[in-house]
Parts: C-alpha cells; sequence; structure tokens
C-alpha cells in the first residue's frame, strides 16, 4: 500500500484556504483572480476551496449569517469569516467530508488563529449550519 503523500495534508491545505480567504477579502479578489494573482497556485484542495466559495458566497455568507445570532457578517473578525466560510463550504459542498471532522477543524483553526471566544462561536455556528443543512 502506498501511502506516499503528494501534496499536503487536509490541515495545511485548510488553513492555506482560510490565509487565501482572508487575502482575498482584504483585496477584493474573487477566486479565480486571487488563485491567478498567485505566484504558485496551491493544492487541489485549497484551490477548490477558494473557487468554491466565491461561486456560492451569496450561500454561504446567508447561512453564517442566519445561524450566527446576534452577530452581523461584517461584524465579525476577518480571521473567523474566513474559518466559518471555508466550514460552511465543507457542510454544503464536501458532503463526504464528516460534520464532526468539519466543526473541529473549524474550532481548532479558531483556537489557534483568533481570540479566545471565537471556538466557541465557530462551533455553535457550524454545528447549526450542519443541522439544518446535513439532515
Amino acid at each position: 500500500m502506498d501511502t506516499e503523500r503528494t501534496g499536503p495534508g487536509r490541515r495545511e491545505a485548510r488553513e492555506r484556504a482560510i490565509a487565501l480567504l482572508y487575502e482575498g477579502e482584504a483585496k477584493d479578489l474573487t477566486g479565480e483572480a486571487l488563485l491567478e494573482s498567485l505566484p504558485l497556485r496551491p493544492d487541489d484542495y485549497t484551490a477548490a476551496a477558494i473557487v468554491g466559495y466565491h461561486e456560492d458566497s451569496a450561500r454561504i455568507d446567508g447561512l453564517i449569517s442566519d445561524n450566527s445570532h446576534d452577530w452581523k457578517l461584517d461584524r465579525l473578525p476577518q480571521v473567523d469569516r474566513a474559518i466559518l466560510r471555508l466550514g460552511v463550504w465543507e457542510l454544503v459542498c464536501r458532503p463526504e467530508v464528516p460534520i464532526a471532522v468539519v466543526i473541529n477543524e473549524g474550532v481548532e483553526l479558531a483556537k489557534e488563529y483568533s481570540t479566545d471566544k471565537s471556538s466557541s462561536f465557530v462551533n455553535a455556528v457550524l454545528d447549526a449550519v450542519a443541522a439544518r443543512e446535513r439532515t
């Protein structure tokens, strides 16, 4: 059995995706424009997440807004938006990724890259989206 990895692991792909979602928002670039601006195209999963989010951004941002009770999307920290956008994209566009994995990864990314309270917020939003979209 060949276990050699040909690209970054899923965790690294997610980290790269949130960095690029953050960058794309800061530069006001579409997914394809952002990818074209890079000196080296990211791995396939990261690229799919970037393009996939931008193709369905209205739906994804709507789901985040609908499940972020008392928080407007534009008032969330930018890194939290990027983490939630990736997580919701995975929930609605990647049904092969288990719900628990999506939520756990979102929580861990929030713990690592955002504020102390962000991980519980990310957990609550992704859990609510999962209950709504994957039942």
